[in-house]
């Protein structure tokens, strides 16, 4: 229960509302008439966080709800007939995915239905698109598992471990052996990165890695943050903290204050994970949205006297990196994507935050 209270702070935080639809009376009027029936023959029994489901055949209408999920169907091969956001970036359907869904719009084939947000999904919506594969994630659909399974098959996953949620999808759309590939191919990813950071870890082995969206609310990257604070241990980074933690990586939310800036003032170098979904238009999506999530942060972090005297601003060092790419997208893609974002910045001969200068 802890988890999901933090779950719903880390998603207001950054802009990623998943309110809870009370709709349930009406959610359970599902008429199954229409619904695309399998072929039992075929059946295997996949387990996940809310219990055992039978898939049946190889799922070819698969209803993916936010795109911490639609990640690693992508990265497996596999295409969607439909989608919830984790916000309303985009109304109306997915005429054009490329345009209209983050990172991860431009490996769609073609059109997808919107089935609402993922917190709150259309189960009208979801019934038009006649899945036969439904997949949630346990922080935003656990309550609506019951609802969803008299739809299509539902598979309800866990956040925190994509590695796992991969390979149960895998494990359902039978292409167990794309998964290994996968996840073998960007542990290697990493490790050879590793080998490209050590001159710089060698000089700059401190990192502090916080997370905001224009500096009012400020929180540590810690371990709930999943990739975001494995990646750049990964690359060889230690993560400062302040001392009231000790050696040990906070686990939980750890939100901090800008007066306790100069505490952590023994970092090297910073890197700030930002976010901006407030009126976010066709437009930005479509061209400038990795732009507009940072611009307020980059502005603000520039125009802060206590950010600005840190030994790592003085220095130039200052990086910024959207959120986004590390708390939604933890998997395959989003990993390269993140730690190309680390490569750009921090082995760039230039400065890091000419903001600053």
């Amino acid at each position: 229960m802890k988890f999901r209270n933090y779950f719903y702070k880390l998603v207001l935080a950054i802009g990623m509302i998943l309110t809870i639809a009370a709709c349930a009376g009406k959610f359970n009027r599902i008429e199954r008439s229409n619904l695309p029936t399998a072929n039992r023959a075929n059946c295997q029994q996949i387990a996940h966080v809310a219990g055992t489901t039978q898939v049946c055949d190889r799922p070819q209408r698969i209803v993916v709800l936010g795109p911490y999920l639609l990640e690693p169907l992508l990265a497996l091969g596999l295409q969607p007939v439909a989608f919830a956001d984790y916000a309303a970036l985009h109304r109306g359907e997915y005429t054009k995915p490329s345009q209209q869904i983050p990172y991860l719009g431009a490996r769609i084939a073609g059109s997808i239905a919107n089935v609402g947000m993922a917190g709150t999904p259309s189960i009208e919506a979801i019934l038009k698109a006649r899945p036969d594969l439904i997949l949630g994630l346990d922080i935003a659909n656990t309550q609506h598992y019951q609802t969803l399974s008299k739809i299509a098959p539902t598979l309800i996953l866990k956040w925190g471990d994509p590695e796992r949620n991969l390979q149960t999808i895998a494990q359902a759309v039978n292409r167990t052996e794309r998964a290994a590939d996968l996840l073998r191919e960007m542990k290697q990813q990493i490790a050879t990165a590793r080998q490209a950071f050590a001159p710089l870890v060698a000089t700059t082995p401190k990192l502090l890695l916080l997370i905001s969206s224009e500096l009012r609310e400020v929180g540590l990257v810690t371990k709930i943050h999943d990739r975001c604070s494995s990646l750049p241990q990964d690359l060889g980074f230690q993560l400062v903290y302040p001392q009231q933690f000790g050696q040990a990586q906070p686990e939980t939310f750890a939100p901090i204050s800008l007066e306790t800036f100069p505490e952590l003032d023994t970092a090297d170098a910073i890197v700030l994970l930002g976010h901006n979904f407030r009126n976010v238009s066709d437009r930005t999506l479509a061209d400038g949205f990795e732009e507009y999530q940072l611009t307020k942060l980059q502005q603000a972090w520039a125009s802060n006297p206590i950010a600005r005297s840190l030994k790592a601003s003085k220095a130039g060092k200052v990086y910024f990196i959207p959120s986004y790419l590390c708390l939604a997208l933890p998997g395959p893609i989003g990993t390269n994507l993140y730690l190309e974002e680390f490569k750009k910045q921090l082995l760039s001969t230039k400065s890091g935050s000419s903001l600053l200068q």
